[in-house]
């Protein structure tokens, strides 16, 4: 099961979409595996997507100043990289 990123209080408005008969399945079957109904599968999937869309696309813009050390930032050899190393040389769980 996860976990629900948008708090919603009582849903009142309907969203109709047509599907083939294989995404339909496809959906069922997915929702059943996490064991939540159609329509939290579709909504949560939607929902999660579309904040990583608006969080891809923000816009922050910067000064000439924070700009420049921004990029001298990104400029800069990494630091700390012990720990990148032990990170890399650790197995993963699921191998």
């Amino acid at each position: 099961m996860y976990n629900r990123q948008i708090k919603t209080g009582k849903r009142d408005l309907a969203l109709t979409i047509r599907t083939t008969k294989q995404e339909r399945d496809l959906i069922d079957h997915a929702a059943k595996r996490l064991g939540v109904s159609r329509t939290d599968f579709l909504l949560e999937s939607a929902c999660r997507e579309a904040q990583n869309v608006l969080l891809d696309t923000t816009y922050f813009g910067l000064d000439a100043k924070a700009f420049k050390k921004f990029c001298a930032l990104l400029d800069a050899p990494p630091q700390n990289l012990d720990r990148v190393r032990h990170l890399l040389k650790t197995r993963a769980p699921w191998e």
